[in-house]
């Protein structure tokens, strides 16, 4: 991947980390560890992804999201200290695409980045098209999902996935894959998450959903879409 990301950290011995792996992995950073210039950072250049710490001197993250969000609907992940349900909620209420907690792991925030960018991206590219599997049928500006032609009702989890199995139809989707593209590294140990969505799609998408002739299990391997059972 590669893109300009706006990094808002006032905690150097996290921001150096951080800047180095996405600096790995293609990204150009510009990092700032104060909230009025981070604004004014912003009001002059564009940026793919900003990475925004929620305790900060002067201006709080939550204060500097509310003003991006009047602006621009550039993807944000939100950082912070707090664990609070009434943070997160906060957060993600002013538009936050995504929320990770101190301390947390370089690798599980790249792996939200990547995933909020791929979301960004598809939603972008995609954004007037639809996607068909047999009798399944996704409209992603409308986020809808209809089987033989009758709405069906999706979590929004359970809409990215089946948006994915029909975008890969007929391939073998590796439980690691999904984990990288759905959830991201932090819920690879989890695997019950997957089991239970897929049974949830597999009751809305099948016939007879103990006997599934559309979303096959590769035994010890993951799942494929495929058109006809």
């Amino acid at each position: 991947m590669s893109g300009k990301i706006l990094l808002v950290e006032d905690e150097h011995s996290i921001a150096d980390p951080v800047i180095y792996n996405l600096k790995q992995e293609g990204f150009s950073v510009t990092h700032v560890d104060e909230g009025p210039i981070a604004l004014e950072i912003f009001s002059e250049e564009s940026f793919d992804l900003i990475i925004l710490d929620l305790m900060l001197p002067e201006i709080s993250g939550l204060d500097i999201c509310r003003s991006i969000r009047k602006e621009s609907d550039v993807p944000i992940i939100m950082v912070t200290a707090k664990d609070s349900e009434a943070d997160r909620v906060s957060g993600l209420e002013l538009g936050a695409d995504d929320y990770v907690t101190k301390p947390f792991s370089v690798r599980e925030l790249m792996s939200r980045v990547r995933a909020v960018l791929r979301r960004t991206t598809t939603k972008t590219n995609k954004n007037d098209k639809s996607i068909k599997s047999g009798n399944i049928e996704i409209n992603l500006s409308k986020y809808e999902a209809k089987v033989d032609d009758k709405n069906i009702d999706l979590t929004p989890r359970e809409f990215e996935l089946l948006y994915a199995f029909c975008e890969n139809e007929g391939n073998l989707m590796s439980r690691e894959q999904i984990f990288d593209e759905i959830w991201g590294y932090s819920f690879i140990g989890n695997t019950k998450t997957l089991d239970v969505h897929i049974q949830r799609i597999r009751e809305k998408i099948e016939k007879d959903p103990r006997e599934p002739k559309r979303l096959i299990t590769v035994r010890g391997v993951g799942y494929k879409l495929v058109t006809d059972g």
